[in-house]
């Protein structure tokens, strides 16, 4: 379990954070020169250095979009720079990509913090790139829309990349791009010029991610343990029913991926924020905030005190480690990997949570996962490689990525936006948030 620390306090983190970004910015040069456009977008590291691993590309957003995010926090005008040219320069395809699930990983970390920056005045007014950027996110939201399955009940949800069966609990941190384009005033229009809700269809996507992918102790199956987590939920195409849950990158569609953990725990945080500046939505809000509340509950129950994660709460070699909930996580232990990107995303959720429901628990556990990430042995302080945090896992049951060490784009972009926030907050700046 996660032991809080009550002296902790985004100015007390501030120092570790500005020395993050000190880091990170040698890192972010460091892949600028190395990176070859023909290999595909960097993925992971292997032995220090990023490299692609082809299965979907989704985390070229997280290259470019860190680079943004590291102007925001320091103000210096090259990573500005390399985050305008690369997006306008190899973004363009993620835009139409309809075979994927990931417009909100690749492009609100790249046009909407452009966006986003440009609205808070952090760089200069332009109407036309503006446009350029608004055009880009409508987009980017209705082809994410159209990726639609229907549900036996009448909503339905965003359909992952293996089809319309597939649920993957990740997309509701994806879901940003669909609330961006509905705010910036876009609709999808499909056949007979019907128009569609792409706030009605993020909502009905969130709404039956809460209703599959998260459990809440009612009996649903015998592992149905409050706050475990199915990475996907699979339904029958033909009559939209729901059949079973089943996990691509978990050990077993009955433990609990901790990356896909935090993903829900994030993304059911930052979306309750973001209802509660729509009046007429919030009857929806009570799911959310169970969906969130017990998935944060779960993190903060199943998580070693330092708030790092293992990759799968059910691991087959975590019983080797005997009481492994009960001391810090060890990132060389021979059995089973650590996930530093889980927790980096994790603290996200955590933090927000707290904040939208005035309630130290969860936000006192986020101060404590951060405490860890920025700090050793995650920070990455060698010059030589080119993550930022280390003991990243991939895709273990693949061998992809799982060993100690290395580090992910996902992971790297994530304790970036984190230390952001932190930063904002501790500097009395604009509150850190996707929309506009």
């Amino acid at each position: 379990m996660i032991q809080l620390q009550p002296d902790l306090t985004p100015a007390a983190l501030a120092p570790k954070v500005r020395r993050m970004f000190d880091l990170s910015a040698a890192k972010i040069r460091s892949l600028e020169k190395s990176w070859n456009p023909a290999q595909g977008s960097p993925v992971c590291t292997v032995n220090g250095n990023y490299t692609s691993r082809g299965w979907t590309e989704w985390t070229q957003g997280f290259q470019f979009g860190a680079a943004i995010l590291q102007f925001d926090a320091t103000g210096e005008s090259e990573f500005l720079e390399i985050g305008r040219e690369r997006t306008v320069a190899f973004m363009a395809p993620h835009l139409t990509h309809t075979g994927v699930h990931d417009h909100g990983f690749n492009n609100v970390s790249t046009y909407g913090n452009l966006l986003r920056l440009m609205a808070e005045g952090r760089i200069a007014e332009n109407r036309w790139e503006r446009r350029f950027y608004e055009v880009a996110l409508k987009c980017s939201g209705a082809v994410q829309a159209t990726r639609w399955s229907r549900t036996a009940d009448g909503a339905g949800y965003i359909y992952s990349f293996n089809g319309p069966h597939s649920l993957f609990v990740d997309t509701m941190r994806s879901l940003r791009a669909l609330v961006v384009s509905h705010l910036l005033g876009h609709t999808l229009v499909g056949e007979n010029d019907r128009r569609i809700s792409l706030l009605d269809r993020a909502i009905d996507h969130a709404l039956t991610t809460a209703k599959y992918a998260v459990y809440y102790g009612q009996g649903r199956d015998v592992w149905d343990v409050p706050g475990r987590v199915a990475h996907e939920s699979i339904f029958n195409v033909n009559d939209g029913n729901y059949r079973c849950p089943n996990s691509q990158q978990g050990y077993s569609p009955f433990t609990t991926w901790t990356r896909g953990l935090a993903w829900a725990m994030c993304g059911f945080a930052e979306q309750l924020e973001f209802l509660e500046t729509q009046p007429e939505q919030r009857v929806v809000m009570g799911v959310f905030e169970q969906a969130a509340r017990v998935t944060c509950d779960f993190y903060i129950e199943n998580t070693p005190p330092d708030g790092v994660p293992y990759w799968d709460t059910g691991a087959p070699g975590l019983e080797r480690l005997g009481d492994w909930r009960g001391r810090a996580a060890d990132p060389y232990n021979p059995h089973e990997p650590v996930d530093s990107s889980a927790a980096a995303i994790a603290a996200q959720g955590l933090l927000r949570l707290g904040r939208h429901l005035s309630e130290d628990r969860y936000w006192q556990a986020g101060l404590a996962v951060c405490n860890t990430l920025l700090d050793e042995p995650y920070l990455s302080t060698g010059a030589a490689h080119q993550g930022l945090i280390l003991h990243s896992v991939y895709h273990r049951p693949n061998g992809w990525n799982a060993a100690p060490g290395e580090s992910s784009m996902w992971g790297d972009y994530h304790a970036r936006e984190l230390g952001l926030y932190l930063l904002r907050i501790a500097e009395s700046r604009p509150y850190l948030k996707f929309w506009i």
